[in-house]
């Protein structure tokens, strides 16, 4: 039993010297191969993503590109590497490309985001900082992924919307500013250019209200008990409430000041006696 052993053993390290005697350049060749091709794709990827910067591409852009070359680099050497060991690798070839078929179905949705992302970081329709409106949702840039990007309202509410909701739909960009319009009523027996005078120049003291685009103020109707007074102004999307509750209050402060009436609703009744 124990000589069976022995014999079996002997053979188990003849086989294994033979391997080793008859493989070891290809081993130690495959091994540097692979070794030196991981050290190269690392070098080629930081090279491509510092030569991105220098050109000023989004940094989310050139480190997608520079992962991806890293990611094709490695597979190659990986296959050459096999290839010196005898290995072939078509095998493989065929089983990644059935699976990557599958995984492509599955994944249609997430990949057509991806696809959006890259078609928004390319050509920068906004960037992160600016209000924009599509799809009904309004919000301020907060950031720009490969798959979603998220908003901010003035209500401080994130809204995510996925990429490929955004690529091809109409687009409203304002910037970093958020245009805020309002009326308010004056009595008939008031002057009108009283009234927008004192709304200009009310809008003109306020902080954080932008002077480019000019502030609007006008005459938006004539409405059945009041004449109604238009205002526009733009302002910061990050202080947009706060600063239109501080418009509202200081309009209704200085037209009280200067004696103009907002009036109620009012209907006249005449009544005939016959």
């Amino acid at each position: 039993m124990i000589e069976s052993e022995i014999k079996q053993f002997e053979q188990l390290y003849a086989l294994i010297i033979e391997y080793l005697v008859t493989y070891s350049f290809q081993v130690i060749g495959a091994l540097f191969i692979l070794l030196l091709g991981i050290w190269l794709a690392q070098k080629v990827s930081k090279f491509i993503f510092r030569l991105m910067q220098k050109q000023n591409i989004d940094i989310t852009l050139s480190t997608f590109i520079s992962n991806v070359i890293k990611v094709l680099f490695i597979t190659m050497v990986v296959v050459i590497s096999l290839g010196k060991l005898g290995i072939s690798v078509t095998p493989f070839v065929a089983a990644i490309g059935a699976a990557s078929l599958g995984a492509g179905l599955a994944l249609q949705g997430m990949l057509s985001n991806y696809g959006a992302g890259l078609a928004i970081i390319a050509t920068r329709p906004f960037k992160v900082g600016d209000t924009i409106q599509v799809n009904s949702v309004c919000g301020q840039v907060k950031s720009i992924e490969l798959g979603v990007t998220i908003l901010c309202n003035e209500d401080n509410v994130e809204i995510t919307i996925p990429n490929k909701h955004i690529v091809g739909e109409i687009l409203h960009n304002s910037f970093a500013y958020s245009l805020i319009s309002g009326e308010v009523g004056i009595a008939y027996n008031n002057s009108p250019d009283v009234a927008i005078d004192t709304i200009s120049t009310t809008l003109n003291q306020i902080e954080n209200i932008a002077q480019e685009p000019k502030i609007q103020v006008g005459i938006e109707a004539f409405a059945d008990s009041s004449i109604l007074i238009s205002y526009r102004y733009w302002v910061p999307t990050t202080t947009l409430v706060s600063t239109k509750l501080k418009v509202n209050l200081a309009i209704f402060e200085a037209l009280k000041n200067k004696n103009i009436e907002i009036p109620f609703p009012q209907r006249v009744i005449t009544i005939n006696k016959e």
